[in-house]
């Protein structure tokens, strides 16, 4: 992207940095990373950190409007409703592919959005992990709107643990010791002092939630730092618990699931901007585009790519036996524009701004990124597998 850094850092690469970095991300939360690390940062210019800026602007005033509330009210599956929803999102991550634009520069282009939490904890480590490592200049900052590093923690602790004490806040998920993302989680709970726990550890009196700690006293429950995904926790009948999530309770959730449903694919047909690809929910189509080698067919609730085909076919749509859980989005190109030491092997990528809107906010707060480098057909570890210069990566965004 950054011509003169990608070219400065590719000439100072080593595969001894590249190693101690890797050593500083697996011990620095106590547990090894379970996913790629790539070998690179980004570098982005100026002209696109103003398009992803603008893109990040385009949607959020969608969003923010007061008639969002009633045209995503669709997407919270009946039996999924959980009573006390936040008026608004508190997390939110918009995924931008970077694309070829209309002039022949890079585009980003919105994929995916998400009203749920990311790697809030795992993009800052690893931010300051490739500045440890590698030469990155001090003035090109991976957190926005004027953040120090110090800020940025401040900044969370003030939106997860809120007036509550640590001990009183939790992180919840579904057996986290097993998550393929728990490395975040670990993070959460060395910044914060907060428990991580497991659906299944949670105590319930009535309204009240608790759990018992290491000592075996009882803990209130207020604050709820929600992780589960409730597709996957649907798959679960054999865990084991006393709360079903759906039961009104004298707890905070901080990041409400009904937002998960929200914001989410079923959000992208109403987002119209120079930065979204043209979408459609498959069940207001009249017709089938007749290029549909130029659309892309994904179901409305899947998480990490699952279900979505890229080589659509009229049979393809003919076979969706639930067209109101479909969307046709038109295709858009990645370009592979970061170099890599092979200048003929060029790396796709990914850009997810992530966002924070605590209750009080007047608007969303964009404050980090996170990246995915692939080499693959789509961005994603079974179409990575066996490459390097590929995986989990950060943009650091020129002043």
């Amino acid at each position: 992207m950054h011509k003169a850094l990608r070219q400065q850092f590719n000439a100072n690469f080593t595969a001894q940095k590249y190693e101690a970095f890797q050593h500083t991300m697996h011990t620095a939360f106590g547990e090894a990373v379970t996913f790629r690390l790539a070998e690179t940062p980004i570098f982005v210019p100026q002209y696109l950190k103003q398009r992803l800026l603008q893109g990040v602007k385009d949607i959020c005033s969608v969003i923010t409007q007061p008639d969002f509330a009633a045209k995503s009210a669709a997407a919270i599956p009946p039996h999924l409703n959980v009573p006390n929803e936040d008026p608004h999102t508190v997390f939110l991550q918009l995924d931008f592919g970077i694309c070829e634009g209309k002039d022949g520069t890079l585009s980003p282009q919105l994929i995916e959005m998400q009203g749920f939490p990311s790697l809030y904890y795992f993009q800052h480590l690893l931010a300051e992990s490739y500045r440890k490592h590698f030469d990155i200049p001090s003035d090109w900052s991976h957190l926005f709107n004027g953040l120090s590093n110090e800020g940025y923690i401040d900044l969370l602790r003030e939106v997860i643990v809120g007036d509550s004490k640590p001990e009183n806040t939790i992180l919840l998920e579904v057996e986290p010791e097993k998550q393929n993302t728990r490395i975040d989680f670990w993070g959460s709970q060395k910044y914060l002092g907060i428990k991580v726990l497991c659906l299944s550890k949670i105590k319930k009196e009535g309204r009240d939630l608790y759990y018992i700690d290491d000592n075996g006293k009882k803990v209130a429950i207020e604050r709820i730092y929600n992780r589960i995904i409730f597709d996957e926790l649907e798959k679960r009948n054999d865990l084991p618990r006393e709360w079903n999530m759906l039961d009104e309770v004298n707890a905070q959730w901080v990041g409400h699931p009904n937002w998960f449903f929200r914001i989410s694919k079923h959000s992208l047909p109403f987002m119209k901007s120079d930065f979204v690809p043209e979408t459609h929910f498959l069940s207001e189509l009249k017709s089938i585009p007749v290029d549909l080698e130029n659309w892309v067919l994904k179901p409305l609730f899947s998480f990490s790519g699952q279900g979505v085909q890229i080589n659509v076919t009229p049979q393809d749509v003919a076979a969706v036996d639930d067209p109101t859980n479909y969307i046709l989005q038109r295709k858009v190109k990645y370009v592979p524009a970061i170099e890599t030491l092979d200048p003929t092997d060029p790396v796709k990528c990914e850009i997810r701004m992530m966002i924070l809107w605590n209750p009080g906010w007047p608007e969303p707060r964009l404050v980090n990124n996170l990246v995915r480098l692939s080499k693959g057909e789509m961005v994603g570890v079974r179409y990575n597998k066996g490459k390097d210069w590929v995986g989990a990566s950060v943009g650091f965004f020129e002043p």
